[in-house]
C-alpha cells in the first residue's frame, strides 16, 4: 500500500531547521511534547533528527546548563547519535517496517530530496494490524466455506 494514505504531511508536523539554536530545539520540543524531531535545511531537504538524547548529551558533555547560552548554540553544533533514515515517497508500508522497528516515525522525502512528512510507527503498526484482521477473517471465511 502506498505510504501517502498513512503520511502526516510537513505542515501538520513539527520540526526544526538548521539555523535553529539549542534553545529553540528545546522549546519546540517541549511544546510538542516530541521526544525526537526531525531538522530540515533552508532548502527544506532532510537533515536529520534530533532526540531528547542528543540534546542531554551534548549539554552534559559541551555546555553548562545555563538557558540563556542555549540561545547562542547553532543547532547544527549538537552532536547526533545517528540519523533516522527516510525514505522515499515511493516507498510502500512494507517496506517501512524495517526502518521503524528503532525510530518513533519514518521521515518521507520526495524525489527532490524534499522533506514532505512523516509515517508515525504507530500508523505502521495499525497498518499492519489492520492487514492481519483482514487475513485471519478471509481465513475464516475460506473455512466455513469448506466445511459448508
Amino acid at each position: 500500500m502506498n505510504i501517502l494514505f498513512y503520511l502526516t504531511p510537513k505542515c501538520d508536523c513539527a520540526y526544526i531547521d538548521t539555523a535553529d539554536t539549542l534553545r529553540q530545539a528545546m522549546e519546540k520540543m517541549e511544546y510538542h511534547r516530541y521526544s525526537a524531531i526531525p531538522i530540515l535545511d533552508e532548502n527544506g531537504s532532510y537533515a536529520g533528527v534530533l532526540t531528547e538524547g542528543d540534546l542531554l548529551w551534548s549539554i552534559k558533555n559541551k555546555y553548562d546548563l545555563d538557558l540563556r547560552k542555549a540561545e547562542d548554540v547553532p543547532i547544527t553544533e549538537v552532536d547526533r547519535r545517528r540519523d533516522y533514515t527516510p525514505v522515499s515517497i515511493r516507498s510502500s508500508m512494507e517496506d517501512l517496517i524495517n526502518v521503524a522497528l528503532g525510530q518513533n516515525f519514518v521521515p518521507v522525502v520526495d524525489d527532490a530530496d524534499k522533506f514532505i512528512g512523516i509515517v508515525t510507527r504507530k500508523d505502521i503498526i495499525k497498518y499492519f494490524s489492520e492487514k492481519l484482521s483482514k487475513s485471519e477473517a478471509m481465513e475464516r471465511t475460506d473455512a466455513q466455506y469448506q466445511y459448508a
